[in-house]
């Protein structure tokens, strides 16, 4: 879930120290964003970024009873992107450009906040009335500097645009970039990597050539050499070469990653890489200069 009401700590997760090929793991740190709950794994003390990725939360899974559930205010961004992907549930995204889309599982939402954009994360009316669950991972990615300044856009991309293909029977869906013989639709603006696999006992998958990558262990455990990755932690690796992970009970991983990015600012919903552009939206924010929700005049302050 997007940081829209707290801010971010630099030492909101515990990072163990490993020894052979993983750098670190990290272990995430629950946050309660009413209702639900949120394991957040980036940034930490230790580590800022994986490749652009600049914050990483696992949101559920979690249950909802009728007139419970998601109700994200809108919020302002400046200096990334959001990227939004469910395993269960759905969300519905509003923003400052007119964009209304619904995601469910599978399909991905891409918005990019360039210069400054206000969004909103909520629910349809008829599914608050409803028991219901929610479970999937936003992310944000940190513009490089030349696109820091663009205009804002949003994009959604279906299931069925995202490639998939199997592995020696392992299951395989790249979201971004290129790995494994495919190549995702998804815009990206650097070099970036996001893919998802499910792997059953015994099986193994091959890590993808990148320098950096994170495998984000979304249920299940894994091992590595010596390691073990239990469930909802992240092991952290720099350019691994002809690495491989195995499972030791049904998992279902994440893993991201890309050239690493220089250093980049964040606070509150704002990444920049120079505190006078977060100074700035901080200030228009205050005083109302950001673009508006259409139909949406409610709104969270900066804190």
């Amino acid at each position: 879930m997007s940081n829209t009401q707290q801010h971010v700590h630099s030492d909101d997760c515990d990072c163990h120290e490993v020894c052979d090929s993983i750098k670190m793991i990290l272990a995430p740190k629950d946050k309660d964003l009413g209702g639900f709950t949120v394991r957040r794994l980036l940034p930490t003390h230790k580590m800022k970024t994986v490749g652009p990725w600049i914050f990483f939360d696992h949101m559920g899974p979690a249950q909802f009873a009728p007139g419970e559930g998601i109700n994200v205010k809108p919020h302002p961004h400046i200096g990334l992107a959001t990227v939004t992907y469910l395993f269960d549930g759905e969300m519905l995204h509003r923003d400052s450009l007119g964009s209304v889309q619904v995601i469910r599982p599978g399909d991905i939402n891409l918005m990019v906040a360039g210069k400054g954009i206000v969004h909103s994360e909520r629910e349809q009316t008829h599914r608050v009335e409803q028991h219901r669950s929610i479970n999937g991972l936003q992310l944000w990615i940190a513009l490089p500097s030349e696109h820091e300044q663009r205009p804002p856009a949003f994009y959604h991309y279906p299931t069925q645009d995202i490639p998939a293909t199997e592995i020696d029977g392992v299951s395989i869906r790249v979201m971004m970039g290129d790995a494994y013989n495919l190549h995702s639709p998804v815009m990206t603006f650097s070099k970036t990597l996001y893919v998802e696999a499910h792997l059953q006992p015994g099986q193994t998958l091959a890590l993808p050539q990148v320098q950096e990558l994170g495998v984000y262990v979304v249920q299940g455990s894994l091992q590595c050499k010596v390691s073990t990755l239990s469930q909802h932690s992240m092991a952290i690796f720099d350019e691994p070469s002809d690495m491989f992970v195995s499972a030791n009970e049904p998992a279902h991983i994440v893993m991201i990653g890309g050239h690493t990015m220089a250093k980049r600012y964040i606070e509150w919903n704002f990444v920049s890489s120079t505190k006078e552009l977060i100074e700035h939206a901080k200030t228009d924010w205050k005083s109302g200069h950001f673009p508006k929700v259409p139909g949406d005049d409610e709104f969270i302050p900066l804190p």
